[in-house]
C-alpha cells in the first residue's frame, strides 16, 4: 500500500476509517488503523487515528445494497473540534481496508473536506468485485 500510494503519501495526514467504539471493543482492533499505522511507519507520513470519529453505531455494510450502504453511513462520522486545526489546509489520505461501493469513503471524505482538508485521497487494501451484484455496477464507483 505504501508503494501504491507513494505519489500521494509525502506530507500527508494518514487518517484511517474509524470504527464505532463498540465495534472496536468487540474486534479488539481496527483493520484500517493498523494499515495506516504500518504505512505511516514505512512512508514517514503523519498518522492521525483520532482526527476522524464514528459517532453512530451503524449496521455492518455486508449484505446491504448500495443505496442502503449510503444511507447507513450518512452522518456517521465527524472531525472532533480539537482535530480540526490540524486538518485545515492539509492533504489527507484516508485509509480503508476494503472498498466496496464507496459509501463509507464518500461519507468520510465529505466530513474531512468540510473540516478544511485541502484534498482527500483514498488508499485501500482491497477492492470488492461487484461485477456479479445487480444493485451495483462499475458506474456506481
Amino acid at each position: 500500500m505504501a508503494r501504491a500510494g507513494s505519489e500521494v503519501l509525502p506530507d500527508s495526514l494518514l487518517v484511517p476509517v474509524p470504527l464505532h467504539w463498540t465495534r472496536i471493543w468487540q474486534r479488539r482492533f481496527n483493520q484500517a488503523a493498523e494499515l495506516a499505522r504500518a504505512i505511516s511507519s514505512i512512508a514517514g507520513a503523519e498518522y492521525a487515528p483520532t482526527y476522524l470519529t464514528r459517532t453512530q453505531r451503524t449496521r455492518q455494510q455486508v449484505g446491504l445494497l448500495a443505496k442502503e450502504r449510503k444511507r447507513n453511513v450518512r452522518r456517521a462520522f465527524k472531525v472532533p473540534e480539537n482535530a480540526q486545526p490540524a486538518i485545515v489546509g492539509r492533504h489527507v489520505v484516508l485509509i480503508d481496508d476494503v472498498y466496496t461501493t464507496g459509501s463509507t469513503v464518500s461519507a468520510c471524505t465529505k466530513v474531512l473536506k468540510a473540516a478544511g482538508a485541502r484534498s482527500v485521497d483514498v488508499l485501500t487494501f482491497a477492492v470488492a468485485d461487484l461485477t456479479n451484484h445487480e444493485d451495483v455496477g462499475y458506474s456506481d464507483w
